[in-house]
């Protein structure tokens, strides 16, 4: 990738045009994110010989909601408000450190693997405490259960992440992809672990069946749903939105770390439209794994889900393990 004039971490950009451009490429995930969901729902609904709902309904959705004046407990403080607003907020910049079209990230410069993991958790954990704020039983509920998720998603998350970066000798996710890119996919048993862990931590972050299921409101079968439930209009869209830009982002980020082909090296227009095509195509191809997967289980009984990250957990550690051998 020696061509790589762009965005590479040895390239003179100003701080300010890769703020620019990172805010860019934010602003199209953060476009493209609804549709993604659209497209996991028509695929869902036609596995089950529906019609579903259109493709274009998460825009609707969330048209509705910004129109919408927002209803807030009047026991609720500024954490309530806040919490939806860092949610959306630590997922924007996240956009900002991931490789999408080309070999490297906009900020990459500004962090790595950790600062992204990071993120990640800061909007988590904002918005489990945003759930406590009212003294909502669905919220505290929702909370628990989500942290519970988390603390042991995030340790599969980390070791998936440093078995890719065994490979590039750094935590830069644009040096991993570009590394990756250079050599091209290997098929090592390290790397095909390291994704299937990954797969299955996409699965618990994004509330996707068999962890989660976004589709019920049954007390005692939800997550995301019960942190959530107090929510409304605006800060309901925002909480929404962030969802699917996070659902997005781990998308991009197993396609671009284990096959990452066709990135551009360059700003030029061929480049990129030949980029933007073999990305669609390739989240287009996690989205129907997601959506079978979704389709041919159901949901697990909340005890059971430690399980499942369990195994994800022994995956990773694994493809680590393997690595270093």
């Amino acid at each position: 990738m020696s061509g790589w004039t762009h965005v590479a971490s040895s390239t003179p950009l100003s701080l300010a045009r890769s703020f620019a451009f990172g805010l860019l490429q934010a602003a199209v995930l953060l476009a493209v994110a609804p549709l993604l969901r659209g497209v996991i729902k028509k695929m869902k609904a036609a596995f089950q010989t529906r019609q579903g709902p259109p493709l274009l309904q998460g825009y609707y959705d969330l048209a509705k909601l910004l129109r919408k004046e927002p209803v807030r407990s009047e026991t609720a403080s500024w954490v309530f408000v806040a919490g939806p607003r860092i949610y959306f907020a630590t997922a924007v910049a996240a956009t900002m450190l991931v490789p999408v079209l080309f070999a490297g990230a906009p900020l990459e410069q500004a962090g790595g693997i950790l600062v992204l993991v990071g993120l990640l958790a800061l909007g988590r954990f904002t918005l489990a405490i945003a759930s406590l704020d009212t003294g909502s039983p669905f919220g505290g509920m929702g909370g628990s259960r989500e942290m519970t998720v988390a603390a042991l998603a995030e340790p599969a998350l980390m070791l998936g992440l440093f078995t890719v970066a065994l490979w590039a000798g750094s935590l830069n996710l644009g040096d991993l992809v570009r590394t990756t890119a250079q050599r091209g996919p290997s098929g090592h048993p390290s790397e095909l672990l390291a994704a299937a862990a990954l797969f299955i931590v996409l699965l618990a972050e994004a509330g996707r069946v068999p962890v989660d299921n976004p589709a019920t409101h049954l007390e005692l079968t939800m997550i995301h749903e019960a942190m959530v439930l107090e929510y409304a209009g605006p800060d309901l869209a925002l909480v929404e939105w962030a969802s699917a830009l996070k659902e997005l982002l781990f998308m991009t980020l197993l396609v671009n770390l284990f096959l990452p082909l066709g990135l551009a090296a360059s700003a030029a227009p061929g480049a990129i439209a030949v980029s933007g095509a073999l990305y669609a195509g390739k989240v287009f191809f996690l989205a129907v794994a997601v959506t079978l997967v979704e389709s041919t289980n159901a949901k697990l009984r909340f005890f059971r889900v430690p399980e499942l990250m369990a195994l994800s957990l022994g995956l990773g550690f694994l493809a680590l393990a393997i690595r270093f051998l």
